[in-house]
C-alpha cells in the first residue's frame, strides 16, 4: 500500500518537476523571442549593457567587410568613405565627383588632402552620419548610420531571385543623400534602401555593436606611433631624397611624379602597412607640413620642397592598390640609374603648365636610358597608374583600348647611340600633353593637340623608318625587351572591364586581337596624361581632350606592333581592328604609320604571323612572359597539368572546355565573375575568375559602344585565382556539376534559360548568405596575395 502511495507521490513530482520546466522553458523561450524582436525592430534598445565598444577591435572589421567594399575611393555614394576615422567623421555630401558634363572644375574633396578637420568638410558641404553630440538618447538617435542600417532590418530584402525595378544599379544614378534631417522623407519614398544598399542586412550582433559604439560617444582609437624600424627606413630614403645638389633635386623631382600615386611598401613590413610620397615644406625629422596641389606637377610656391612619407591611414581597397616596394637593392638601383651615370644638372626646370607637364622638357638632363629603365623595372606599376589610377571609374580612357590586350616594350638597347634622346629633344614641343591648357582648357582644345599629336608620330615615322634603313634589315623579335630573363614586367596583359581595368604580369588568355609594342616616349605620355594629368574634378573639356589624346597613344603602341609584321600584312590587319560603322573613318583623320616600305626582320614560317610573332616573343621571354596558359590557350587534348592533383586536373580540363564557349552564349555572364568550385572541405575550394572579353569592331568613336560590339566574336578567358577588382557576380558549383555548368550556359539562350541559370549557380544580392561569400572570396584573396591584397569592390555587382 505504502509503496503504492510513493509511486503515486513520485508520479506527482515528476509531473511538477516537468510543469515547472515548461513553464521556465516557455517563459525564457518567449523572452528570447521578444528580445529578438526587439533587435529586430530597435537594436539600439539593447545595447547599453555592452562593454566598451573599440573601434578598431570592434567596428572598423565591420565596417571594411559590410561598407566599406561600396564605400571607397572616388567612386563611394555620396562620397561617404567609411575606411579611415577621418572619412566617417567627414561625413557624406550631395556633391558629384564624377559628373561628365560640368562645364566649370569641380572643388577638390580629396581626403586627407583638402581639408583636415570637421568643420573645414562641413564648410564644404558635408554632412553628418553619426550623432555629432546631438543625441539625447538611443531611441531619439539622430545618426544617419544607424537610421540606415535600421531601415534595411524593417524592410527586409527577399531571399532569393533577381531585386526589383525599384533599385537602381547604373553608375551615373541619381544618388539619394539625405542628412539627417531629411531622413523621413527618404525613408518614405526608398523604404527598401536602407544599408548595405540591395545587399542583405548586416547581422544582428554586428548591428549591436555599431549601435553601441554610436552610444558610448563613437569615440576613435588612438593612431599608434610609426614603428621604430620603420622610421630608420624612412629616414634612409628621405635622406636619398632631399639632398641639396641639384642633381639630386631633379631626380627627386622626377621620382616623386612617378610615384605619388602608388602605395610604397618596404620590404620586410607588414602587409597591410604602406606609405605615400607627399611634397612637404618641412624637412626630415619634422612635422610634415604637406604641399597640397591639384595635380604633382603644379607649382609648389615654396623656395624648397621636402619630398617625405605619409602613412596610409585608410582600409586598402584592391581597386586603388598598386605596390611599390622599397628595399637596399632598389636604393642602388636608383643610385645606378640617376646619380652614379655622368651628366650635369647647372639649373632647376621651372613649373610653368606649358613646361610641368612636358616631362620630355622637365627632365631633359636625366638620360633617356636611365628614365626608360626606370619605368621597365616595374613597368606593370606605371601602367596600372593609369588601369588603377587616380579615379577608380576610367571609361574616359578605357573606352580608348580593346577588351584585352598584350603589352610589350622596345628593348632599351634600340637607340642608335643617342639617336633616340636627340630625337625626343629635337620634338619635345610636339609632345607637349592637353593639360598644359590646365583649367582654361576650352571646347576645342582638344584639337590642337590632336594636330601635335598626329605630327609627332609623322615625325616618329620619319625617324624609325631612318633606323631601320641605316642598319639594313627591319625589327624582329630581339628588338623587344626580354626583360633581362627574369623581370615579369617584360609582358603584360590588360584587361577592360567597360569602365574598370586590369593589368596581369605575364600573357594571359588566347592570342589577342590586337598589342600593343611601347617605346619610352609612349610609356611616359601615358603615364603623364592619364596619371600625374588626369583631374577626376576636371571640366568636360578636360575629359574631351585626355579620351581624343589617348587615341594617338593606342595607334602609337599598335603602329609599334604592326612594324614587326609583314609589310604586305600591316593594312589588313590594321582594317580588322577598325572595321565596322565607318571603315575608313582612321584612315581620314590619322593615317596608319608603322614604316610601310621597310620589311619586318622576323622569319616567318607561317601565314599565321600575329600569333607566330606572339609566340616567337613568348619564346624568348621564357619565364618573364610567365606560366603556359594551359586552360586558355591548350591546342591539344593531352596538356599537362604539372604538380596538382588528379581532382583539380579533372577541374582544369573541364575549364578548358568551358574556354571553347564563345559568341552570342556569352552574353548570360557579366564581365568579370568569380567561380567558386568545392571540393571538398573549404581549404581545398579553388577560385577562378571569369573574363568576357567583348569583340569590338573599332574604337573610333567616344560613344555607341553597343553598335561595335559585335557578340558573335565575343570570347572567354579563365584566370586562376581572382583578378579584377570588381566582381559582377560570385558562382559556386561542386566539382561534380562543373560539367553541367558549362553546358548550361552554353544552351542559356533565351530569358527562361538564363533564369535557371542564375538560379541553379550564382550568389545573387538576394542570397541570405550572400556576406559569408564575399568574406569567404575576400579572404581568399588575402591568403594568395600577400603584398597586393585589397578587398574586392561590390559597387559593380549586378542584378542578375
Amino acid at each position: 500500500m505504502w509503496t503504492a502511495r510513493i509511486k503515486i507521490l513520485f508520479c506527482l513530482l515528476i509531473s511538477l518537476i516537468g510543469l515547472i520546466y515548461w513553464i521556465f522553458y516557455n517563459t525564457w523561450s518567449f523572452n528570447a523571442n521578444r528580445n529578438q524582436a526587439l533587435q529586430t525592430l530597435a537594436p539600439q534598445t539593447i545595447n547599453t549593457t555592452l562593454k566598451t565598444v573599440s573601434f578598431n577591435d570592434d567596428i572598423k572589421p565591420i565596417l571594411e567587410t559590410r561598407c566599406v567594399v561600396c564605400h571607397s575611393c572616388y567612386d563611394a555614394p555620396c562620397q561617404l568613405k567609411l575606411g579611415a576615422a577621418e572619412g566617417i567623421t567627414r561625413g557624406a555630401t550631395k556633391k558629384k565627383v564624377y559628373n561628365g558634363y560640368r562645364l566649370t572644375p569641380e572643388q577638390h574633396t580629396r581626403l586627407f588632402v583638402d581639408a583636415l578637420s570637421t568643420q573645414q568638410w562641413r564648410d564644404m558641404s558635408f554632412f553628418s552620419v553619426l550623432d555629432d553630440g546631438q543625441r539625447v538618447n538611443a531611441e531619439e538617435s539622430q545618426a544617419l548610420l544607424v537610421n540606415l542600417l535600421k531601415l534595411k532590418r524593417t524592410n527586409a530584402m527577399p531571399s532569393n531571385g533577381k531585386l526589383s525595378d525599384k533599385f537602381k544599379f547604373e553608375l551615373d544614378r541619381d544618388l539619394q543623400c539625405p542628412k539627417a534631417d531629411e531622413f523621413d522623407g527618404y525613408k518614405a519614398e526608398h523604404p527598401d534602401w536602407g544599408m548595405p544598399y540591395a545587399l542583405p542586412a548586416i547581422d544582428l550582433t554586428q548591428e549591436a555593436k555599431i549601435v553601441a559604439w554610436l552610444e558610448q560617444g563613437a569615440k576613435f582609437d588612438a593612431t599608434p606611433p610609426i614603428n621604430p624600424d620603420v622610421k630608420k627606413q624612412i629616414t634612409v630614403w628621405e635622406e636619398f631624397l632631399n639632398q641639396a645638389n641639384l642633381k639630386h633635386q631633379l631626380v627627386a623631382r622626377y621620382l616623386f611624379e612617378h610615384l605619388f600615386l602608388g602605395h610604397l611598401h618596404f620590404q620586410g613590413r607588414p602587409n597591410d602597412e604602406f606609405f605615400t610620397l607627399v611634397r612637404s615644406r618641412t624637412p626630415s625629422q619634422q612635422k610634415l607640413d604637406e604641399i597640397v596641389t591639384d595635380l604633382p606637377y603644379e607649382n609648389p610656391n615654396t623656395s624648397r620642397v621636402y619630398y617625405r612619407f605619409k602613412p596610409v591611414a585608410e582600409t586598402i581597397v584592391d581597386k586603388t592598390h598598386f605596390v611599390y616596394e622599397l628595399n637596399p637593392a632598389r636604393m642602388a638601383r636608383f643610385q645606378a640609374l640617376f646619380i652614379q651615370v655622368p651628366y650635369q644638372v647647372t639649373s632647376l626646370p621651372g613649373y610653368t603648365e606649358a613646361r610641368a607637364t612636358n616631362p620630355f622638357e622637365t627632365f631633359s638632363n636625366i638620360p633617356v636610358d636611365s628614365r626608360y629603365r626606370f619605368l621597365l623595372d616595374e613597368a606593370s606599376y606605371f601602367i596600372g597608374g593609369f588601369i588603377k589610377g587616380p579615379v577608380c571609374r576610367g571609361q574616359v580612357a578605357l573606352n580608348a583600348i580593346q577588351d584585352r590586350f598584350w603589352v610589350m616594350f622596345i628593348a632599351p638597347t634600340f637607340d642608335f647611340g643617342g639617336k633616340s634622346a636627340e630625337f625626343l629633344s629635337k620634338h619635345s614641343e610636339l609632345l607637349s600633353l592637353p593639360d598644359a591648357e590646365g583649367k582654361d582648357i576650352g571646347a576645342l582644345g582638344w584639337y590642337g593637340y590632336d594636330k601635335l599629336g598626329q605630327s609627332f608620330l609623322q615625325h616618329k615615322e620619319k625617324f624609325i623608318s631612318g633606323l631601320i634603313a641605316k642598319r639594313g634589315h627591319g625589327l624582329s623579335e630581339k628588338d623587344i625587351w626580354d626583360g633581362d630573363g627574369q623581370n615579369r614586367n617584360a609582358a603584360l596583359t590588360i584587361f577592360r572591364h567597360f569602365d574598370s581595368a586590369t593589368v596581369s604580369q605575364g600573357f594571359i588568355g588566347d592570342f589577342p586581337k590586337t598589342a600593343w609594342v611601347v617605346d619610352y616616349p609612349l610609356l611616359e605620355r601615358l603615364h603623364y596624361l592619364l596619371v600625374a594629368g588626369f583631374d577626376v574634378y576636371g571640366t568636360l573639356w578636360h575629359q574631351l581632350a585626355t579620351r581624343k589624346y589617348m587615341d594617338f597613344l593606342r595607334m602609337d603602341g599598335e603602329n609599334n606592333f604592326l612594324r614587326f609584321m609583314p609589310s604586305r600584312q600591316r593594312n589588313v590587319l590594321h582594317d580588322e581592328w577598325y572595321a565596322g560603322i565607318i571603315p575608313d573613318l582612321t584612315k581620314i583623320s590619322m593615317p596608319p604609320l608603322f614604316s610601310q616600305n621597310q620589311e619586318t626582320g622576323v622569319n616567318y614560317k607561317t601565314h599565321a604571323y600575329k600569333q607566330e610573332f606572339l609566340l616567337k616573343v613568348t619564346q624568348r621571354l621564357k619565364q618573364a612572359a610567365g606560366p603556359d596558359d594551359n586552360i586558355n590557350r591548350c591546342r591539344d587534348k593531352n596538356c599537362v597539368d604539372a604538380n596538382v592533383s588528379a581532382e583539380k586536373a579533372k577541374v582544369l580540363a573541364d575549364l578548358r572546355q568551358l574556354a571553347n564557349v564563345k559568341g552570342r552564349a556569352l552574353g548570360t555572364l557579366p564581365e568579370t565573375s568569380f567561380l567558386r568550385v568545392k571540393l571538398g572541405t573549404q581549404q581545398d575550394d579553388i577560385v577562378f575568375t571569369l573574363l568576357v572579353d567583348k569583340d569590338l569592331k573599332n574604337l573610333s568613336t567616344l560613344f555607341v559602344e553597343d553598335l561595335r560590339h559585335d557578340p558573335e566574336k565575343d570570347q572567354l578567358t579563365i584566370v586562376s585565382g581572382f583578378l579584377g577588382s570588381y566582381p559582377n557576380m560570385f558562382f559556386e558549383v561542386d566539382q561534380e556539376t562543373l560539367s553541367s555548368f558549362i553546358v548550361d550556359l552554353a544552351n542559356s539562350d533565351n530569358d527562361e534559360r538564363k533564369e535557371m541559370f542564375y538560379n541553379q549557380y550564382a550568389i545573387r544580392r538576394t542570397n541570405p548568405d550572400f556576406w559569408n561569400y564575399s568574406d569567404w572570396m575576400n579572404e581568399e584573396h588575402r591568403k594568395n596575395s600577400g603584398v597586393a591584397y585589397g578587398l574586392f569592390d561590390l559597387n559593380r555587382y549586378e542584378n542578375l
